[in-house]
C-alpha cells in the first residue's frame, strides 16, 4: 500500500476541521492507500494553540510528507498557509499533489466513495467515532 500526505486545513473551525480530516483518512484507506494526516495524529499530544508546538508539529507533519508518494489536497481553491507549505514542499521534492475531489471523481467512481466524500466534507462520517 502506498503512503498518501492527507493536507487539509487545521486552523479556523478546529474541531470540524479535525473530524473532516478523520473522514479524509478513512475514505482513503477505504481505497487502498495508507493516509498519513499529521494534523489528526499530532493534535493528540500537541497543541496547535502554542505557536512552538504548532511549529514542531509542522516541521513533524513536513518530514513525513517527505515519505509519501503522493499529497492529496482538501480545499485545493482556497488553501491554508499551512497547507500551502506542504504544497511547495511536496512540488520541490518532486510528489505529485492531487486535488482530492479529482481523485474521487476520476479513479474511485463507486457510489461509497461518492456519498462518504460528501459526508466527511459536511464534517460527518465515521471520523472519531
Amino acid at each position: 500500500m502506498k503512503l498518501v500526505y492527507i493536507c487539509s486545513p487545521c486552523r479556523g473551525d478546529y474541531e470540524k476541521n479535525i473530524i473532516k480530516a478523520q473522514g479524509y483518512c478513512r475514505e482513503a484507506i477505504s481505497m487502498g492507500v495508507i493516509p498519513i494526516a499529521p494534523h489528526v495524529y499530532f493534535t493528540q499530544f500537541l497543541s496547535d494553540l502554542y505557536p512552538e508546538e504548532r511549529k514542531l508539529g509542522m516541521t513533524a507533519g513536513l518530514e513525513l510528507l517527505k515519505l509519501c508518494t503522493e499529497v492529496w489536497v482538501y480545499g485545493m481553491a482556497n488553501p491554508s498557509e499551512g497547507m500551502v507549505a506542504e504544497i511547495k514542499l511536496a512540488e520541490k521534492l518532486g510528489i505529485p499533489v492531487r486535488d482530492a475531489v479529482e481523485v474521487y471523481q476520476t479513479q474511485f467512481k463507486n457510489s461509497h466513495s461518492r456519498s462518504f466524500y460528501r459526508m466527511a466534507q459536511q464534517g460527518g462520517g465515521h471520523g472519531g467515532e
